[in-house]
């Protein structure tokens, strides 16, 4: 209070405004969301910009496929790849590819990866009911 009766009474002050007035208001969540938006459309048009510049690495080889690979040691794989309809098995090494063979027919196709049926799950409190048990 003191300090208040002090700055009244020195000539020329002017009462200054209260701390953060004049700061600016801080964006709604409208403004927020929309941002958001406009960045995520953002990251998508440049990624389909990406894929259509010639010379970028993201568009497979015309006749090319990686058809099954297998890692045989560290920097060590075993890759089949299609080139025209032609399966070749490839040793992949670091310090070089080399043609092992010429498969004479295609390699069966893959079955397609599927989800584990969540609904025939074992219930977890009756598996913590036995383990608890056995430890007991």
């Amino acid at each position: 209070m003191a300090a208040a009766a002090v700055a009244g009474s020195v000539p020329g002050h002017v009462p200054s405004a209260p701390v953060g007035q004049h700061a600016a208001a801080a964006p709604g969540m409208f403004g927020a969301v929309l941002a958001l938006l406009m960045v995520l459309a953002l990251i998508v048009g440049l990624g389909w910009l990406l894929k259509r510049l010639p010379g970028s690495g993201f568009r497979q080889a015309e006749g090319l496929k990686l058809v099954a690979s297998l890692n045989v040691g560290a920097k060590e794989r075993v890759v089949v790849v299609e080139v025209n309809g032609r399966q070749l098995l490839l040793g992949v090494t670091a310090g070089g590819i080399a043609t092992l063979h010429e498969l004479p027919e295609p390699l069966p196709a893959a079955p397609p990866a599927t989800l584990p049926n969540l609904k025939h799950l074992p219930n977890f409190a009756q598996l913590l009911q036995q383990k608890l048990r056995k430890d007991a």
